[in-house]
């Protein structure tokens, strides 16, 4: 074993995958049992088990082993894990200030129970809540650049591609196949007794054939015929990568997925439910390419779970460490073999360093790089309904590539642009006097340059549009310059441009009706989001009006969309 616990005196023996070994003696402590039992579930966090793998990590464990077992014993404790209840490590874990402590502790306690299941139902639920002791905060991971991001989807999506279609012949060439003899040692034969005896490796080939260990491995072939039928780790690894890359989901809601939380809801629609290890259950709705990728994966890993028991076909992914190897493996994939896979691709970043793949950046970078297009209609767009705005802040908006920061500068100086605009009162004319005009706006001719035959076009009617005077078409701010404005009628209530005179009442109150019926027909926060502000505005226009103009103006209106310039997508009944 890569590791033992060793109960007299109370220790551990480990021997890493570097070939090193250390030994940790834990004598002298109160509740030897319990820290017996610690150490038990330690052996479980230990590579192959688990991602730890050197002697400094091993040595960081055994602090929390020592002050849970003095602290227990503070408060007389005499047992092992098995006898250990929900509100003595609730008592222990919130006085305890070290948020690491915890978290070994936490950690040890369930490999314990994974190793021997004598856990007490209460503390195994109470292992699979929050932490008593929050994580301190720590920067959030920047995203990957776009290059890295290209070169690592690429590599994940030609490695899927190829190994699915060298799995569809391993298939076909089964199918073709027949048991094979001696005589008649082919691929395809071999291919043919595999995908019924299941991943048998060499030692199952020869037991089923009654020959010789040594007479099979001279005719090889085997691990070729294992590596197309079933698929293996560097395999698993692409997939679970790309998968995360098209879906966004968390690291550990990717590694407990099963087979049972796929859920169908249609032909090309998926609804995944997995388990976001900080919060609780979710469910996603996937986008197209991770439906076709889990369905690509299903077909790919039918063979492989049609020969493993229920509980271990049940497990979303299943892999063989090595093409020709027996042992069928599930669940979590050992970091170390994630970075071991990406010096085996040649995987490298902008710094021409091996590319550190870490499944966290990768879903920050999905959430950075996804399409927002589609987010209207929403008090405030959400990238996790977890997360607070601040938070949202702070890890993703300031987390962006170079592109993107561009394009958020560009946006925000819209809005300034737009606020700007609102803020300025509108401009109406309540004398059909062009010397009014010039007398009560010299701002306005002196921004827009006008001149007394442009002024007199705009009192005179020759310049209007539908609810307001345009002083300049060729120059709106919704167009190409040196075309007409090609704004909505509502779009005008906050254009700079526009000047409203008593004649465009009647349109106002139109356009006014017309959000109301809108308003009616329309979910609130769409419609503030869509027609909020113009809304607004219409009504600061109409209040500068006389109350006699707005009586005679409302006489004209019967309150339908005929009276409007609309499209046929924006009408209300």
């Amino acid at each position: 074993m890569p590791a033992t616990a060793v109960q007299d005196p109370p220790g551990i023996r480990c021997v890493f995958s570097d070939g090193t070994s250390a030994q940790f003696t834990l004598d002298g402590l109160p509740c030897p049992e319990l820290v017996v039992d610690l150490l038990t579930g330690l052996v479980e966090l230990i590579h192959p088990h688990g991602s730890i793998d050197s002697a400094n990590s091993v040595d960081l464990c055994l602090p929390p082993i020592r002050n849970l077992a003095r602290g227990l014993d503070a408060r007389g404790f005499t047992g092992g894990a098995a006898r250990l209840r929900r509100a003595q490590l609730i008592e222990y874990w919130m006085a305890t200030r070290r948020f690491r402590w915890e978290a070994f502790t936490r950690r040890m306690l369930k490999g314990f129970d994974a190793a021997t299941g004598r856990l007490d139902p209460g503390v195994r639920e109470l292992l699979a809540g929050r932490a008593y002791s929050p994580t301190p905060s720590r920067s959030a991971l920047p995203p990957y650049s776009e290059a890295e991001w290209q070169r690592l989807t690429e590599t994940c999506r030609v490695i899927v591609e190829d190994s699915y279609a060298v799995h569809r012949q391993a298939l076909a060439a089964a199918a073709r196949g027949t048991a094979p003899t001696v005589e008649a040692w082919t691929g395809e034969n071999l291919a043919w007794l595999l995908a019924r005896l299941g991943p048998v490796g060499t030692p199952g080939v020869a037991a089923h054939l009654e020959c010789s260990l040594n007479a099979v491995q001279k005719r090889g072939g085997v691990p070729e015929a294992s590596a197309g039928l079933f698929p293996h780790l560097s395999t698993v690894v692409a997939y679970r990568l790309l998968f995360g890359v098209y879906s966004g989901i968390v690291p550990d809601g990717i590694d407990d997925l099963l087979v049972e939380d796929i859920d169908w809801a249609g032909d090309t629609t998926i609804l995944l439910s997995y388990v976001k290890g900080r919060t609780a259950a979710e469910s996603l709705n996937l986008p197209k390419r991770a439906v076709r990728l889990l369905e690509q994966w299903l077909a790919h890993s039918s063979l492989l779970r049609s020969h493993v028991e229920p509980s271990t076909a049940n497990q979303l992914w299943l892999w063989l460490t090595r093409p020709g190897t027996s042992d069928v493996f599930s669940g979590p994939i050992n970091r170390n073999s994630v970075k071991a896979w990406t010096l085996q691709r040649g995987l490298t970043g902008d710094d021409g360093n091996p590319l550190k793949v870490h499944r966290g950046r990768i879903r920050t970078t999905h959430l950075a790089m996804r399409d927002r297009r589609a987010w209207s209609g929403q008090g405030r767009a959400t990238i996790d309904p977890n997360h607070s705005p601040q938070v949202e802040g702070d890890h993703y908006l300031t987390a962006t590539t170079a592109a993107q920061q561009r394009a958020v500068e560009a946006i925000v100086e819209d809005a300034q642009h737009d606020l700007l605009r609102r803020a300025h009162p509108p401009t109406v004319v309540t004398d059909q006097d062009a010397a009014a005009l010039a007398r009560d706006y010299p701002q306005l001719v002196a921004a827009l340059e006008l001149d007394d035959t442009v002024i007199a076009e705009l009192v005179g009617g020759e310049r209007d549009v539908f609810t307001a005077a345009c002083a300049d078409q060729l120059s709106g701010l919704h167009g190409p310059k040196g075309k007409p404005c090609p704004a909505r009628p509502w779009v005008c209530l906050l254009c700079p441009l526009a000047v409203f005179a008593p004649r465009h009442a009647a349109n106002l109150l139109r356009l006014n009706a017309f959000f109301s019926r809108q308003w009616q027909q329309m979910p609130a926060a769409q419609f503030m989001t869509v027609f909020g502000p113009y809304s607004q505005r219409i009504g600061q226009v109409l209040d500068r009006f006389e109350a006699s103009v707005l009586a005679a103006a409302a006489a004209q209106v019967e309150d339908h969309d005929q009276e409007l310039p609309l499209r046929p997508e924006e009408a209300t009944r």
